[in-house]
């Protein structure tokens, strides 16, 4: 044991040591911290304890390290004495050992707010640096917190440095061949590790706090981050489970619906009117960032939409719709999904989402071809596993990676066919050129089609072509004037093509351009335009029932009189039993508004009520019954519950 402190590897080993001593501390410190308010644990659970903790802690210690075993591996023996090698080696360690402190620092901190190991509202933090560095200087004095940590990582080095730990790794003369096996060794494990091992394995018995105890704080950040959601069960308020589905399934019932017989599943069939039924194609234009404030149907002073004001004023315009999130990915949830945002990120992003019960596969089951248009790359975002696995060909503007496997087929768009293109993707003019190209094929092989186009241009840096628009690109304002430009060049071009009398279009927002408010969760900040185009059979109207992102496709569908199994939770606005709700949330904030009223879900099980005033964007603490509360909670903890059991499969 003692030679692995005597070779070049002894810095690692070393650093091995401190980090496992270190995590035994920190779990010994939360397991005492628990046990002090009365937590019960049986022998065998503090043993499963420490024997779990430590293999995941030596994981995580290796993961720290992969990259410096492979240093350590491919530096020869006459560089390795030299003094940029032994200033490397000092630089490498303390950076290690003082952002391990403050990681262990950080993981008893959580612990006394959320008395659980890392999980996404770690990563969350990460998203809203500046609110958590406020807050931790607003709670613990910085400044000596800084301090301390330095001089405790001080103290360290110089143990290291007593301990003969510098001379033997930096005097040593360690042949390849020997560092090819350590070195090996420890990137093999790693990767193992990181591939196949699962931070749910440390949860295999009852006791949460035994499951949180047995893990290990940096990789469950990992996990998390790899994982992009928040267990919902864990951190806020619950209701029984057949009670959650049954207010569900009763918010969830209007004409023509007959429920599945289990009681646990939202899963129905849908009869709408269908003696006037038709299957037009469907065109959805999937817009970046369109506030609704942008469009002078909303107050705008600007003129920046001319296109899409006249467009709304010949459709089914819904003036009174929210988007579910904040960002692409949970407006591409909410379109395909239909479903309210459970913590963590979107769905698009997590591990498990193939297969499931989406928009496309209804489309599918009609003889659709679906198909998903993005000017970017679709690799980010997990955007192309996500539609490539779920019912979607994929066009779009990326790389080809030899890993890379879907259940349909991916084009990706050539160089001959963009004429602008920046850090997001080719220019909305493009993609919808492209569109009409795929359009057109469909049409004389008499295929079916239901696109998903997602457009970039209204996104920073906010760049377009030239000479298209009277403003200069470089704002939000011009990227807004220019993509309703496209769109309206868009729809005059379609308007000449043969198979325009059969197509629907819609455009619609993905999130707003902007979340943050005077208030934590500015509903106004969701608020986004959508419209429905070139019905046949019905005449142009206003909803103006407040509806969400999740009611487009139900109410479509209503007006096309489709027939059709749905496990979604959007709903028919239309339907003379509607009660107007929306769902919307953060990472961790989960809302549901019914009417004026407004509820809050957060993690330590909060529920914040308040009556929500629209025309002065204003919230005022309030009382609600309890029925309210529990109709918010059954929305999120069944969304939940539906995802991780595979009730969203088909």
């Amino acid at each position: 044991m003692t030679k692995l402190f005597k070779g070049r590897f002894a810095i690692l080993f070393a650093f091995l040591t401190y980090f496992l001593s270190f995590s035994f501390l920190i779990r010994t410190i939360l397991l005492i911290e628990s046990l002090s308010k009365h937590i019960d644990f049986k022998v065998l659970e503090i043993v499963r304890i420490y024997i779990t903790g430590l293999f995941f802690d030596i994981g995580s210690g290796l993961l720290i390290t992969i990259f410096y075993a492979l240093y350590l591996l491919i530096i020869p023996n006459k560089f390795y004495t030299k003094k940029w090698n032994i200033i490397f080696n000092w630089v490498t360690l303390f950076l290690f050992v003082l952002i391990t402190l403050f990681s262990f620092f950080a993981e008893l901190t959580f612990w006394q707010e959320f008395e659980s190991r890392f999980n996404f509202i770690a990563v969350d933090y990460l998203i809203y640096t500046y609110e958590v560095v406020q807050n931790i200087n607003e709670s613990y004095p910085l400044p000596l917190l800084i301090t301390g940590m330095l001089l405790l990582a001080v103290v360290i080095m110089y143990l290291f440095y007593k301990l003969n730990i510098f001379k033997n790794s930096l005097n040593a003369n360690t042949p390849f061949n020997k560092r090819i096996i350590i070195s090996s060794t420890l990137i093999i494990s790693t990767i193992i590790f990181s591939l196949f091992v699962k931070n749910s394995w440390a949860e295999n018995g009852n006791n949460r706090y035994a499951n949180e105890l047995s893990k290990a704080g940096t990789y469950s950040f990992f996990a998390a981050f790899k994982n992009n959601e928040l267990n919902y069960t864990d951190f806020y308020k619950l209701i029984s489970s057949k009670e959650a589905f049954t207010l569900v399934r009763n918010e969830l019932k209007e004409t023509g619906v007959a429920f599945s017989k289990d009681e646990l599943s939202i899963k129905r069939e849908i009869t709408n009117d269908s003696s006037q039924a038709y299957k037009p194609n469907l065109i959805m234009i999937t817009v970046e960032s369109l506030s609704a404030d942008f469009m002078q149907k909303y107050g705008n002073k600007e003129h920046i939409t001319p296109e899409l004001d006249s467009l709304a004023n010949h459709s089914v315009f819904f003036s009174d719709m929210y988007a579910t999130g904040t960002r692409t990915v949970r407006g591409m949830e909410a379109l395909t999904l239909c479903i309210p945002p459970t913590p963590g990120s979107s769905i698009v992003r997590r591990m498990d989402n193939e297969h499931l019960f989406t928009v496309g596969h209804v489309f599918k089951e009609k003889g659709y071809t679906n198909t998903f248009f993005y000017g970017g790359d679709g690799y980010f975002d997990n955007m192309n596993h996500f539609f490539g696995n779920n019912g979607y060909n994929i066009v779009d503007r990326g790389r080809k990676l030899l890993d890379e496997t879907y259940d349909g087929s991916r084009t990706i768009i050539k160089d001959n066919e963009v004429t602008f293109e920046n850090a997001w993707g080719i220019c909305d003019e493009d993609i919808f050129n492209v569109v009409l190209k795929d359009a057109d094929e469909k049409f004389k092989a008499n295929k079916l089609f239901n696109n998903f186009i997602m457009t970039t241009s209204n996104h920073r840096p906010y760049t377009f072509p030239d000479h298209k628009i009277n403003l200069p690109s470089g704002t939000r304002a011009a990227a807004v004037r220019y993509t309703d430009y496209a769109i309206g060049n868009f729809i005059k071009k379609i308007k000449a093509k043969p198979w325009f009398k059969n197509t629907v279009i819609i455009i619609v927002a993905d999130h707003c351009a902007s979340s943050a408010g005077k208030n934590e969760i500015d509903v106004s900040k969701y608020q986004i335009p959508c419209m429905i185009l070139n019905l046949k059979n019905t005449v142009d109207m206003n909803i103006d029932k407040m509806t969400s992102q999740i009611d487009l496709y139900p109410t479509l569908w209503s007006l096309l009189g489709w027939k059709y199994t749905s496990s979604f939770y959007g709903k028919n606005v239309l339907d003379k039993d509607y009660k107007p709700r929306v769902v919307l949330g953060t990472y961790q904030k989960l809302v549901y508004m019914s009417g004026d009223s407004l509820v809050i879900l957060s993690p330590h099980r909060k529920v914040d009520t308040y009556i929500y005033n629209k025309a002065k964007n204003e919230q005022t603490k309030a009382s609600f019954p309890k029925a309210l509360t529990d109709q918010a909670i059954a929305n999120y903890q069944t969304a939940f519950d539906i995802f991780k059991d595979g009730k969203l499969r088909y």
